[in-house]
């Protein structure tokens, strides 16, 4: 039997997972990723080894995580029959105040994450669920949650707080910033194959369906362009990003509008799709060449220019600019027309590696440089995992 890891990212109708064998040193080296989606509705196991086999086929009766967890089993012990999962890592969107590392869970922690759901509702009862399916299947294997607001919690109190009265601070309306696990992989990326830039000034922009931007020196977290939830900062694929609170108002008393009706507006119909009225993704409305979809992309690249100049002056400068994320890592063309608006900040693209995708995308002569680096958040999850199993 050979010891394992396993990362989970439980999301709404989703179940994503990778698998990794423990091997010299404890390190983590991945022998299956994938997902299980649509549950509930028309559930699929999609996955894929690291040698390359794939599986792509329907599920019948998988319409929890629980049932999503025993599908995951069977695809593991049908093509992994010698594995030992030793420990099981969790994607967990809210810490709160209480967590900046990853914990292992016990009763009390999970009591803690449940008072966390407020602050998260759309998304924290999903992490929960994912623990408890994976402590029902594995009962007695070490689970690690793992927060996307941890590698926030070193920002200075002005970009941690709200012009609100302190009772709310107290009660935990403050700015935690999410996509963590993300900006973690990428600063240890950085410290690997450029410690003088990890010991800089850098501003990285995980852009992807979910999209947002973080200000790190030296390794640790100065800003964010999330604030208290998800919805903050650049527009997303659905999501609106900044948005003036009146507005939020002027849908209630104007429109009478209900919570749950504000929710969906801001959080499923906004962003990319509600600006273009064509699409969420950004491959279709490059490739649409219409006035609307053409309005959407120069909003979604204007509010990162917006963001990048706002996250150097939090910096008091800026030495790289790193891309990540689904959009961050293959559109060329967003990342040039990002940059090109930039030049006045020290940065300067250079149009052919940007094009051919490689890992320095800068000119030689560019004060600031600039990466495209494929962010891995499960393989945060499996270290934490495998440090603490």
């Amino acid at each position: 039997m050979t010891d394992h890891v396993l990362a989970l990212n439980a999301g709404s109708s989703s179940l994503k997972f990778a698998l990794y064998e423990l091997v010299e040193d404890n390190r983590p080296s991945m022998r299956w990723r994938g997902q299980i989606e649509r549950l509930g509705d028309a559930p699929r196991l999609l996955a894929q080894s690291a040698g390359g086999r794939s599986i792509n086929e329907p599920l019948t009766d998988t319409k929890t995580h629980d049932e999503a967890i025993r599908a995951f089993l069977k695809m593991a012990r049908e093509n992994l029959p010698d594995i030992h999962v030793r420990a099981i890592g969790h994607r967990v969107v809210h810490g709160g105040t209480v967590f900046s590392e990853p914990v292992r869970i016990d009763d009390s922690v999970l009591d803690t994450l449940n008072g966390f759901i407020p602050f998260a509702p759309l998304h924290q009862p999903y992490s929960l669920a994912g623990i408890r399916a994976a402590s029902a299947a594995f009962p007695g294997t070490t689970q690690v949650a793992c927060f996307d607001t941890a590698f926030h919690r070193t920002h200075p109190w002005v970009n941690d707080t709200f012009a609100l009265p302190q009772s709310f601070y107290e009660k935990g309306v403050r700015r935690y910033g999410f996509h963590g696990l993300s900006y973690d992989y990428i600063s240890q990326k950085l410290q690997d194959i450029a410690p003088g830039l990890y010991e800089g000034r850098v501003v990285i922009a995980h852009l992807g369906n979910g999209a947002s931007m973080c200000a790190v020196s030296g390794g640790r977290a100065v800003a964010s362009t999330m604030g208290f939830s998800a919805l903050d900062g650049l527009p997303m694929g659905t999501r609106s990003g900044q948005l003036d609170p009146g507005v939020v108002l002027y849908m209630m008393q104007q429109d009478g509008m209900t919570a749950e009706e504000i929710a969906d507006t801001l959080y499923r119909k906004s962003g990319l799709l509600g600006l273009s009225g064509i699409s969420s993704d950004m491959r279709t409305l490059l490739a649409a060449d219409t006035p609307d979809a053409r309005k959407a992309i120069d909003y979604y690249v204007f509010r990162i220019r917006r963001e990048l100049g706002a996250l150097s002056a939090a910096l008091e400068g800026i030495d790289a600019l790193v891309f990540t994320g689904g959009i961050g890592e293959n559109s060329a063309a967003i990342r040039q027309m990002v940059c090109d608006g930039m030049r006045w900040i020290g940065i300067e693209m250079d149009k052919s590696r940007n094009a051919d995708g490689g890992t320095i995308l800068s000119t030689d002569l560019s004060r600031v440089r600039i990466l495209a680096i494929p962010t891995n958040e499960e393989m945060i999850i499996a270290r934490a995992a495998a440090r603490l199993g």
